[in-house]
């Protein structure tokens, strides 16, 4: 597959991630076994203010033909969860355009699930294996298309990961729970205000159309009208003339 332009993935993500190190190190530095109910708080106002403040962001790509972007994905099983939307409307909706093909690759190779000739879908799926994933949109159409692109990649410490490191505990499992579930939020939220976006360009676009169409029609009826005016004069001034003779 031919990819005209191939852009590196700018999401949020790792600005907003709590790994394992990072329980670990608050764990070292004195923060005990499940840390203080302050330092609990304060991860978890964080994580609010994170996603409040729109850190974790998606990017806008515009696609002419194929274009490819790779996410990695350090946890085999991680969720990895995501949507696009379609915002240049103006050409996608006329009725001979195809849509937008959307596919996921894995590292291997095989590919994880498709779309085909969409406006806009949200997509889910447990990593088979770690490594960079790769999101390719293809536009079928002659004119570029200003595609929005979220995605993220949840990882919540399981039995294994509380076994294989003693400084995790079921208050730090339930913290990356919370910071998924905010993460859903965000990214629900994200994915309607790019639906929104394009159906304020519809709008617009349509309200454009309809202005154009109203000036064309009255254009239309004053020059009907001159031209009935202009033919009824000369019309009676011709029948004056032959009156005359």
């Amino acid at each position: 597959m031919n990819s005209s332009r191939v852009q590196p993935s700018v999401f949020g993500r790792r600005s907003c991630w709590l790994t394992r190190d990072h329980f670990k190190r608050r764990a070292e530095s004195g923060g005990g076994a499940g840390g203080t109910m302050g330092e609990r708080m304060s991860v978890s106002f964080l994580l609010c203010l994170c996603l409040a403040l729109g850190v974790c962001q998606g990017l806008q790509i515009v696609v002419q033909n194929t274009d490819c972007v790779y996410e990695n994905v350090e946890y085999e099983g991680d969720l990895v969860t995501g949507n696009f939307v379609v915002i240049d409307h103006e050409y996608f909706w006329g009725e001979d355009h195809p849509g937008i093909d959307f596919s996921v690759t894995a590292p291997a190779g095989t590919v994880v699930l498709t779309h085909q000739g969409t406006a806009g879908e949200k997509f889910e799926f447990r990593a088979p294996r770690r490594g960079a994933y790769k999101f390719c949109f293809h536009n079928k159409g002659s004119a570029p298309e200003n595609i929005a692109f979220y995605v993220h990649v949840g990882h919540i410490p399981d039995a294994h990961d509380l076994a294989k490191d003693e400084h995790l505990n079921p208050v730090n499992v339930k913290i990356a729970e919370l910071r998924e579930a905010l993460e859903a939020v965000s990214a629900e939220q994200q994915y309607l205000r790019a639906r929104d976006l394009r159906h304020r360009y519809t709008v617009e676009s349509t309200q454009k159309r309809l202005l154009g169409y109203t000036v064309a029609e009255y254009m239309a009826l004053i020059v009907a009208s001159l031209s009935q005016v202009y033919l009824i004069r000369r019309m009676f001034n011709k029948r004056v003339g032959y009156n005359r003779v």
